[in-house]
Order: structure tokens, then sequence, then C-alpha cells
């Protein structure tokens, strides 16, 4: 497992290869990861070890995962950018 513990290395693993992720992701750690709590810090990195295709599915809400600390992210991440856009 890669310790994801410094921005530049978080800014490279929002990289997934998937265009929706990235568009998701991206601007979520560049714009939010800094004002996190340590707690939400570490529910960030650990969705960004899980699979894209899980994600994928998460993000665009064909599925919700059963880990509520995880779902928890999914939703922060969409309701941050969401705002962030309407700016």
């Amino acid at each position: 497992m890669v310790k994801l513990s410094d921005k530049p290395r978080l800014v490279w693993a929002c990289r997934r290869g998937m265009l929706e992720l990235d568009v998701i992701l991206a601007p979520f750690v560049e714009h939010e990861y800094d004002g996190l709590s340590e707690a939400h810090k570490a529910a960030f990195r650990r969705l960004l070890e899980c699979d894209d295709p899980d994600l994928f599915a998460w993000f665009m809400g064909h599925q919700r995962t059963d880990d509520a600390e995880l779902q928890a992210m999914v939703e922060y991440i969409l309701e941050r950018n969401q705002v962030r856009n309407q700016r």
C-alpha cells in the first residue's frame, strides 16, 4: 500500500485514468483537502485506495458503499464540488 501522506502524492493518486473520476477528485484535493480534519483526511486517503469501478459507481450514484465513513466522504466530495461550481 502506498502511503498517501503528502499533497503531491495525493494529487497524483487522484489521476485515475477515468475522466469522470479525475474531474471529481482533482478539484477536491486541490481546493478542499488542506481544510479537512485529520480523520477526514484519513478517510479521503482510504477512499483513494478503492478500485475505480467502485468509485465510479459511488460517485455516479449507481451504488452506495457499505462503509459509512467512505459513503460520507463521497457525499461530502460531491457536495463541496457542487458548491464550488456554483460560485
